[in-house]
């Protein structure tokens, strides 16, 4: 029997695609309160995004989100990381508030230690891929768009690990569409 790399491409890069969400998923928490979200998109769901982030680069203005959509086509899936908000009631400061009750008046002001949750969680994820020799890189601009869409709903601070297995990252080496500031 004769396998061909480029014949199973696709069902090793999604097999690692899933290990990558279980190493989010049992990525260390704070105080253990496991609010993460993780989720996968592969084909038209991609086609899908990069439209809408076309739309949120025409509406802001932020030039990066475009040349991200154009990119994420080269992507077999992307992995999405987001975090429900919870705040953890130690009064740490980390959010620019004194205490927690401080900053319940600021719904939208997220708690820090979640935030730090959705790192250490992306951490993991990409540390898989890294393993498998994966080519991945984290966006922003994926998670920024896919919160408008509300497909991770109650999310917030949400990022895209788009992956490809290829004879080079096609996430690394981009052309800007920004012009370089002088």
């Amino acid at each position: 029997m004769l396998i061909n790399e480029k014949d199973t491409r696709r069902e090793r890069l999604l097999r690692v695609a899933g290990e990558m969400m279980t190493a989010a998923r049992t990525a260390p928490k704070g105080k253990g309160f496991d609010i993460i979200e993780v989720a996968l998109i592969t084909d038209d769901s991609i086609e899908e995004l990069s439209k809408a982030m076309l739309e949120y680069s025409q509406k802001t203005g932020l030039k990066f989100v475009l040349r991200d959509a154009e990119n994420i086509l080269h992507a077999e899936a992307i992995v999405l990381i987001g975090t429900k908000q919870q705040v953890h009631s130690l009064n740490c400061g980390y959010c620019g508030f004194d205490t927690c009750a401080e900053k319940n008046d600021f719904p939208d002001v997220p708690c820090a230690l979640n935030t730090v949750d959705v790192g250490i969680a992306i951490g993991s994820a990409c540390s898989v891929a890294a393993d498998h020799r994966v080519d991945s890189r984290v966006m922003f601009s994926v998670g920024r768009v896919v919160q408008e869409l509300d497909w991770m709903p109650g999310c917030s601070s949400i990022y895209g690990i788009p992956i490809s297995c290829s004879s080079k990252n096609p996430f690394f080496d981009r052309i800007s569409k920004t012009p370089p500031t002088k």
